[in-house]
Protein backbone atom coordinates (compact mmCIF):
# COMPACT_ATOMS: atom_id res chain seq x y z
CA UNK A 1 0.00 0.00 0.00
CA UNK A 2 2.86 2.34 0.87
CA UNK A 3 5.79 1.22 -1.38
CA UNK A 4 4.83 2.53 -4.77
CA UNK A 5 2.93 6.16 -3.26
CA UNK A 6 4.51 9.53 -3.27
CA UNK A 7 3.65 12.05 -0.36
CA UNK A 8 1.37 13.62 -3.16
CA UNK A 9 0.05 10.38 -3.73
CA UNK A 10 -0.71 9.83 -0.07
CA UNK A 11 -1.51 13.44 0.88
CA UNK A 12 -4.64 12.98 -1.96
CA UNK A 13 -5.79 9.73 -0.52
CA UNK A 14 -6.43 11.39 3.49
CA UNK A 15 -8.23 13.85 1.55
CA UNK A 16 -10.36 11.16 -0.46
CA UNK A 17 -10.96 9.62 2.73
CA UNK A 18 -11.88 12.29 5.08
CA UNK A 19 -15.39 13.41 3.92
CA UNK A 20 -17.31 16.45 5.24
CA UNK A 21 -20.65 15.99 7.00
CA UNK A 22 -23.17 18.04 5.57
CA UNK A 23 -26.38 18.05 7.66
CA UNK A 24 -29.94 19.29 5.57
CA UNK A 25 -30.91 23.01 6.21
CA UNK A 26 -33.68 21.76 8.12
CA UNK A 27 -31.92 19.72 10.16
CA UNK A 28 -29.57 22.54 10.98
CA UNK A 29 -32.98 24.77 11.54
CA UNK A 30 -34.23 21.93 14.00
CA UNK A 31 -31.40 20.86 15.50
CA UNK A 32 -32.39 17.10 15.52
CA UNK A 33 -31.01 13.82 15.54
CA UNK A 34 -28.51 13.05 12.43
CA UNK A 35 -26.98 9.77 11.51
CA UNK A 36 -24.00 9.41 9.44
CA UNK A 37 -21.07 7.18 9.01
CA UNK A 38 -17.55 7.63 10.24
CA UNK A 39 -14.13 7.03 8.38
CA UNK A 40 -14.14 3.35 9.54
CA UNK A 41 -17.55 2.60 8.50
CA UNK A 42 -19.29 3.25 12.24
CA UNK A 43 -22.60 4.82 11.96
CA UNK A 44 -22.52 7.59 14.02
CA UNK A 45 -25.71 9.44 16.04
CA UNK A 46 -25.62 12.98 17.21
CA UNK A 47 -26.86 16.39 16.90
CA UNK A 48 -25.48 19.00 14.09
CA UNK A 49 -23.18 20.31 16.90
CA UNK A 50 -21.48 16.87 16.77
CA UNK A 51 -21.55 16.97 13.07
CA UNK A 52 -20.11 20.22 13.02
CA UNK A 53 -17.42 18.74 15.44
CA UNK A 54 -15.97 16.08 13.52
CA UNK A 55 -16.45 18.43 10.34
CA UNK A 56 -13.63 20.29 12.69
CA UNK A 57 -11.96 17.24 13.70
CA UNK A 58 -11.39 16.19 9.75
CA UNK A 59 -9.28 19.34 8.98
CA UNK A 60 -7.66 18.92 11.72
CA UNK A 61 -6.55 15.61 10.36
CA UNK A 62 -6.06 17.47 7.11
CA UNK A 63 -3.90 19.64 8.79
CA UNK A 64 -1.66 17.02 10.86
CA UNK A 65 -1.54 15.25 7.53
CA UNK A 66 0.46 18.30 5.98
CA UNK A 67 2.75 18.47 9.01
CA UNK A 68 3.88 14.93 8.32
CA UNK A 69 4.80 15.25 4.73
CA UNK A 70 6.66 18.41 5.61
CA UNK A 71 8.52 16.65 7.85
CA UNK A 72 9.02 13.76 5.80
CA UNK A 73 10.16 16.46 3.17
CA UNK A 74 13.42 17.82 5.71
CA UNK A 75 13.43 15.07 7.67
CA UNK A 76 14.01 12.16 4.87
CA UNK A 77 10.93 9.32 4.42
CA UNK A 78 9.84 7.60 7.39
CA UNK A 79 12.46 9.00 9.51
CA UNK A 80 9.38 8.64 12.50
CA UNK A 81 10.08 4.63 12.31
CA UNK A 82 13.82 5.06 13.24
CA UNK A 83 13.21 6.99 16.52
CA UNK A 84 11.94 5.01 18.68
CA UNK A 85 13.46 6.09 22.32
CA UNK A 86 15.81 3.41 23.47
CA UNK A 87 18.62 2.97 26.07
CA UNK A 88 20.88 2.61 23.58
CA UNK A 89 19.63 5.85 21.79
CA UNK A 90 19.66 7.67 25.12
CA UNK A 91 23.43 6.81 25.57
CA UNK A 92 24.16 7.72 22.44
CA UNK A 93 23.64 11.11 22.77
CA UNK A 94 22.93 11.84 19.04
CA UNK A 95 20.96 15.22 19.18
CA UNK A 96 19.11 15.22 16.22
CA UNK A 97 17.60 11.30 16.86
CA UNK A 98 16.86 12.74 20.60
CA UNK A 99 15.14 15.96 18.55
CA UNK A 100 13.38 13.50 16.47
CA UNK A 101 12.17 11.25 19.02
CA UNK A 102 10.61 14.06 21.41
CA UNK A 103 9.21 15.66 17.61
CA UNK A 104 8.04 12.15 17.08
CA UNK A 105 5.70 12.02 20.47
CA UNK A 106 4.43 14.95 20.81
CA UNK A 107 3.20 14.29 16.83
CA UNK A 108 1.66 11.07 18.05
CA UNK A 109 0.09 12.84 20.60
CA UNK A 110 -2.05 14.95 17.98
CA UNK A 111 -2.74 11.92 16.12
CA UNK A 112 -1.53 9.77 13.38
CA UNK A 113 -2.77 10.51 10.07
CA UNK A 114 -4.80 7.76 9.02
CA UNK A 115 -3.57 6.75 6.05
CA UNK A 116 -0.49 6.47 7.94
CA UNK A 117 -1.41 4.32 10.93
CA UNK A 118 -1.48 0.96 9.56
CA UNK A 119 2.70 1.50 8.93
CA UNK A 120 3.53 3.88 12.14
CA UNK A 121 1.95 1.58 13.93
CA UNK A 122 3.35 -1.38 12.54
CA UNK A 123 6.87 -0.57 13.29
CA UNK A 124 6.49 1.65 16.38
CA UNK A 125 4.57 -0.74 18.31
CA UNK A 126 7.52 -3.57 17.77
CA UNK A 127 4.91 -5.77 16.07
CA UNK A 128 6.88 -5.77 12.76
CA UNK A 129 10.13 -6.62 15.23
CA UNK A 130 8.48 -9.77 16.50
CA UNK A 131 6.80 -11.01 12.97
CA UNK A 132 10.33 -11.06 11.75
CA UNK A 133 11.68 -13.54 14.36
CA UNK A 134 9.36 -16.80 12.62
CA UNK A 135 9.20 -17.57 8.91
CA UNK A 136 7.04 -15.55 6.25
CA UNK A 137 4.61 -18.60 6.32
CA UNK A 138 4.15 -18.81 10.13
CA UNK A 139 0.15 -16.94 10.37
CA UNK A 140 -1.01 -19.09 7.56
CA UNK A 141 0.58 -22.54 8.61
CA UNK A 142 -1.03 -21.64 12.13
CA UNK A 143 -4.21 -21.12 10.26
CA UNK A 144 -3.85 -24.46 8.59
CA UNK A 145 -2.83 -26.32 12.04
CA UNK A 146 -5.68 -25.11 13.58
CA UNK A 147 -8.63 -25.54 11.23
CA UNK A 148 -11.35 -27.51 12.70
CA UNK A 149 -10.44 -27.58 15.93
CA UNK A 150 -13.00 -26.97 18.44
CA UNK A 151 -11.77 -25.36 22.08
CA UNK A 152 -13.77 -23.45 24.75
CA UNK A 153 -12.22 -20.35 23.60
CA UNK A 154 -13.39 -21.20 19.85
CA UNK A 155 -17.05 -21.80 20.81
CA UNK A 156 -16.90 -18.26 22.66
CA UNK A 157 -15.62 -16.61 19.70
CA UNK A 158 -18.32 -17.63 17.68
CA UNK A 159 -20.62 -17.05 20.23
CA UNK A 160 -19.46 -13.22 20.22
CA UNK A 161 -18.87 -12.68 16.45
CA UNK A 162 -22.28 -11.90 15.95
CA UNK A 163 -22.23 -9.39 18.65
CA UNK A 164 -19.15 -7.40 17.14
CA UNK A 165 -19.79 -4.48 15.99
CA UNK A 166 -23.78 -5.46 14.93
CA UNK A 167 -24.54 -3.18 11.91
CA UNK A 168 -21.18 -2.35 10.97
CA UNK A 169 -20.91 -2.38 6.87
CA UNK A 170 -17.91 -5.00 6.88
CA UNK A 171 -17.58 -6.62 10.18
CA UNK A 172 -20.85 -7.90 10.40
CA UNK A 173 -21.10 -9.74 7.50
CA UNK A 174 -20.26 -13.46 6.80
CA UNK A 175 -16.95 -11.90 5.43
CA UNK A 176 -15.81 -9.82 8.00
CA UNK A 177 -17.26 -12.46 10.85
CA UNK A 178 -14.66 -15.06 8.89
CA UNK A 179 -11.76 -12.86 8.66
CA UNK A 180 -12.01 -11.70 12.71
CA UNK A 181 -12.44 -15.57 13.49
CA UNK A 182 -9.25 -16.63 12.02
CA UNK A 183 -7.31 -13.50 13.72
CA UNK A 184 -8.67 -14.79 17.23
CA UNK A 185 -8.64 -18.26 16.66
CA UNK A 186 -5.39 -18.01 15.65
CA UNK A 187 -4.20 -16.14 18.61
CA UNK A 188 -6.18 -18.15 21.29
CA UNK A 189 -3.94 -21.02 20.43
CA UNK A 190 -0.51 -19.12 19.69
CA UNK A 191 -1.03 -18.54 23.36
CA UNK A 192 -3.21 -21.10 25.55
CA UNK A 193 -2.82 -19.01 28.53
CA UNK A 194 -4.50 -16.17 27.47
CA UNK A 195 -6.85 -18.28 24.99
CA UNK A 196 -9.93 -15.99 24.51
CA UNK A 197 -11.60 -13.09 26.73
CA UNK A 198 -14.32 -11.35 25.86
CA UNK A 199 -13.26 -7.78 24.48
CA UNK A 200 -10.62 -9.14 22.79
CA UNK A 201 -13.04 -8.93 19.78
CA UNK A 202 -13.61 -5.73 19.70
CA UNK A 203 -9.88 -4.71 20.02
CA UNK A 204 -9.28 -7.47 16.92
CA UNK A 205 -12.12 -5.77 14.94
CA UNK A 206 -10.92 -2.40 15.12
CA UNK A 207 -7.08 -3.53 14.53
CA UNK A 208 -8.65 -5.60 11.13
CA UNK A 209 -10.27 -1.93 10.13
CA UNK A 210 -6.66 -0.25 10.55
CA UNK A 211 -4.57 -2.35 9.96
CA UNK A 212 -6.61 -3.83 6.35
CA UNK A 213 -5.07 -7.31 6.43
CA UNK A 214 -5.47 -10.19 8.64
CA UNK A 215 -1.91 -11.05 9.14
CA UNK A 216 -1.03 -7.53 10.10
CA UNK A 217 -3.90 -7.36 12.65
CA UNK A 218 -3.14 -10.77 14.28
CA UNK A 219 0.30 -9.33 14.88
CA UNK A 220 -0.68 -6.09 16.83
CA UNK A 221 -2.79 -8.20 18.74
CA UNK A 222 0.10 -10.14 19.71
CA UNK A 223 2.41 -7.29 20.13
CA UNK A 224 -0.37 -6.00 22.25
CA UNK A 225 -1.07 -8.45 24.57
CA UNK A 226 2.65 -9.87 24.95
CA UNK A 227 4.71 -6.62 24.87
CA UNK A 228 2.38 -2.87 25.66
CA UNK A 229 -0.43 -3.91 27.79
CA UNK A 230 -0.37 -5.36 31.45
CA UNK A 231 0.49 -8.62 32.06
CA UNK A 232 -2.49 -11.17 33.25
CA UNK A 233 -4.81 -8.21 31.23
CA UNK A 234 -6.75 -11.28 29.60
CA UNK A 235 -5.99 -14.19 31.64
CA UNK A 236 -8.97 -16.55 33.46
CA UNK A 237 -9.18 -14.34 36.26
CA UNK A 238 -8.16 -11.27 34.90
CA UNK A 239 -5.88 -10.44 37.52
CA UNK A 240 -4.11 -7.46 35.09
CA UNK A 241 -6.98 -6.18 34.55
CA UNK A 242 -7.89 -6.20 38.45
CA UNK A 243 -4.59 -4.17 39.28
CA UNK A 244 -5.28 -1.62 36.47
CA UNK A 245 -8.14 -1.22 38.18
CA UNK A 246 -7.14 -0.62 41.96
CA UNK A 247 -4.06 1.70 40.61
CA UNK A 248 -6.05 3.82 38.90
CA UNK A 249 -8.62 4.24 42.01
CA UNK A 250 -5.28 4.94 43.71
CA UNK A 251 -4.27 7.34 40.57
CA UNK A 252 -8.20 8.93 41.18
CA UNK A 253 -8.09 9.73 44.68
CA UNK A 254 -4.25 11.67 44.14
CA UNK A 255 -5.50 13.35 40.94
CA UNK A 256 -8.92 14.24 41.56
CA UNK A 257 -9.32 14.08 45.18
CA UNK A 258 -12.91 15.68 45.47
CA UNK A 259 -13.99 13.15 42.70
CA UNK A 260 -12.89 10.34 44.89
CA UNK A 261 -14.33 11.19 47.81
CA UNK A 262 -17.63 11.80 46.40
CA UNK A 263 -17.84 8.73 44.64
CA UNK A 264 -16.63 6.95 48.27
CA UNK A 265 -19.93 8.71 49.71
CA UNK A 266 -21.95 7.40 47.49
CA UNK A 267 -20.36 3.98 47.26
CA UNK A 268 -19.95 3.94 43.48
CA UNK A 269 -16.97 1.60 42.89
CA UNK A 270 -15.37 2.59 39.32
CA UNK A 271 -14.90 -1.01 38.30
CA UNK A 272 -18.12 0.17 37.01
CA UNK A 273 -17.43 1.80 33.97
CA UNK A 274 -13.36 1.05 34.01
CA UNK A 275 -13.37 -2.60 33.44
CA UNK A 276 -14.92 -2.38 30.13
CA UNK A 277 -12.82 0.74 29.64
CA UNK A 278 -9.33 -1.77 30.07
CA UNK A 279 -10.26 -5.12 28.52
CA UNK A 280 -12.12 -3.36 25.46
CA UNK A 281 -9.33 -0.40 25.59
CA UNK A 282 -11.99 2.34 25.14
CA UNK A 283 -13.19 0.62 21.87
CA UNK A 284 -16.89 0.26 22.92
CA UNK A 285 -17.00 3.48 24.68
CA UNK A 286 -15.57 6.28 22.33
CA UNK A 287 -15.86 6.95 18.85
CA UNK A 288 -13.75 5.68 16.99
CA UNK A 289 -11.50 8.28 15.81
CA UNK A 290 -10.97 9.27 19.39
CA UNK A 291 -10.58 5.33 20.67
CA UNK A 292 -7.86 5.38 17.40
CA UNK A 293 -6.09 8.66 18.93
CA UNK A 294 -5.55 6.66 22.19
CA UNK A 295 -4.64 3.85 20.46
CA UNK A 296 -1.66 6.30 18.73
CA UNK A 297 -0.24 6.74 21.89
CA UNK A 298 -0.84 3.82 23.75
CA UNK A 299 1.31 1.79 20.91
CA UNK A 300 4.03 4.27 21.44
CA UNK A 301 3.83 5.56 25.37
CA UNK A 302 2.53 2.15 26.77
CA UNK A 303 -0.20 0.51 28.95
CA UNK A 304 0.27 3.75 31.44
CA UNK A 305 -2.21 5.93 28.40
CA UNK A 306 -4.91 3.79 29.22
CA UNK A 307 -4.87 5.06 32.98
CA UNK A 308 -4.30 9.07 31.76
CA UNK A 309 -7.21 8.28 29.93
CA UNK A 310 -10.02 7.34 32.58
CA UNK A 311 -8.57 9.63 34.93
CA UNK A 312 -9.02 12.55 32.22
CA UNK A 313 -13.27 11.53 31.67
CA UNK A 314 -13.78 11.69 35.41
CA UNK A 315 -11.72 15.32 35.31
CA UNK A 316 -13.51 16.43 32.54
CA UNK A 317 -17.07 16.23 34.62
CA UNK A 318 -16.01 16.79 37.91
CA UNK A 319 -18.31 19.34 38.58
CA UNK A 320 -21.09 17.12 37.30
CA UNK A 321 -20.08 14.19 39.35
CA UNK A 322 -20.08 16.09 42.60
CA UNK A 323 -23.89 16.64 42.29
CA UNK A 324 -24.93 13.37 42.26
CA UNK A 325 -26.43 11.38 44.70
CA UNK A 326 -26.74 8.10 43.16
CA UNK A 327 -24.25 5.32 41.26
CA UNK A 328 -26.68 5.33 38.45
CA UNK A 329 -26.57 8.82 37.84
CA UNK A 330 -22.18 8.85 37.80
CA UNK A 331 -22.73 5.67 35.21
CA UNK A 332 -24.91 7.86 32.88
CA UNK A 333 -22.85 11.04 32.96
CA UNK A 334 -19.40 8.89 32.33
CA UNK A 335 -21.08 6.86 29.71
CA UNK A 336 -22.99 10.06 28.07
CA UNK A 337 -19.56 11.42 27.71
CA UNK A 338 -17.66 9.14 26.54
CA UNK A 339 -20.14 8.43 23.76
CA UNK A 340 -20.46 11.75 22.79
CA UNK A 341 -16.19 12.61 22.81
CA UNK A 342 -15.74 13.02 19.16
CA UNK A 343 -13.09 15.58 19.32
CA UNK A 344 -10.02 13.48 20.62
CA UNK A 345 -8.43 16.65 21.36
CA UNK A 346 -10.72 17.59 23.53
CA UNK A 347 -9.93 14.31 26.01
CA UNK A 348 -6.43 14.41 25.04
CA UNK A 349 -5.70 17.75 25.90
CA UNK A 350 -7.02 16.77 30.21
CA UNK A 351 -5.31 13.36 29.89
CA UNK A 352 -1.02 15.13 29.13
CA UNK A 353 -1.95 18.69 30.24
CA UNK A 354 -4.35 19.64 32.43
CA UNK A 355 -3.93 16.90 34.81
CA UNK A 356 -0.46 17.53 35.55
CA UNK A 357 2.56 15.37 35.23
CA UNK A 358 1.88 11.79 36.36
CA UNK A 359 4.97 11.50 38.73
CA UNK A 360 3.85 8.12 40.15
CA UNK A 361 5.47 5.09 39.34
CA UNK A 362 3.08 3.33 37.57
CA UNK A 363 5.12 -0.41 37.60
CA UNK A 364 5.80 0.05 41.26
CA UNK A 365 2.34 0.74 41.91
CA UNK A 366 1.45 -2.63 40.33
CA UNK A 367 3.58 -4.64 42.08
CA UNK A 368 2.48 -2.72 45.27
CA UNK A 369 -1.46 -4.36 44.16
CA UNK A 370 -0.52 -7.12 42.98
CA UNK A 371 -0.75 -9.40 46.43
CA UNK A 372 -3.76 -7.73 47.58
CA UNK A 373 -6.03 -8.55 44.05
CA UNK A 374 -4.38 -12.17 44.04
CA UNK A 375 -5.60 -12.75 47.89
CA UNK A 376 -8.83 -11.48 46.50
CA UNK A 377 -9.30 -13.52 43.86
CA UNK A 378 -7.67 -16.74 45.68
CA UNK A 379 -10.51 -15.76 48.32
CA UNK A 380 -13.49 -15.49 45.71
CA UNK A 381 -12.08 -19.14 44.37
CA UNK A 382 -12.39 -20.77 47.87
CA UNK A 383 -16.06 -19.15 47.94
CA UNK A 384 -17.07 -20.94 44.96
CA UNK A 385 -15.18 -23.97 45.77
CA UNK A 386 -16.86 -24.08 48.82
CA UNK A 387 -20.12 -23.35 47.32
CA UNK A 388 -20.24 -25.60 44.94
CA UNK A 389 -19.47 -28.56 47.44
CA UNK A 390 -22.50 -27.70 49.43
CA UNK A 391 -24.30 -28.34 46.06
CA UNK A 392 -22.75 -31.30 45.57
CA UNK A 393 -23.57 -32.58 48.90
Amino acid sequence: MFGTQSKRDLSLEIQSQIHILRPSIHARRANITVKFQDLYGFTVEGNVDDANILNEVREKVREQGRVWWALEASKGANWYLQTHVTSALKSSLKFSALVNAITLKKLIRKGIPPVLRPKVWFSLSGAAKKKSTVPDSYYNDLLIAVEGKVTPATKQIDHDLPRTFPGHPWLDTPEGHASLRRVLVGYSFRDSDVGYCQGLNYVAALLLLVMKTEEDAFWMLAVLLENVLVNDCYSNNLSGCHVEQRVFKDLLKKKCPSIYAHLEAIEFDVSLVATEWFLCLFSKSLPSETTLRVWDVLFYEGAKVLLNMALAIFKMKEEELLTTNHVGDVINIIQNTTHHLFDPDELLTVAFDKLGFMSTNISKERKKQEPAVMAELDQRLRRLNSSNLDDQS
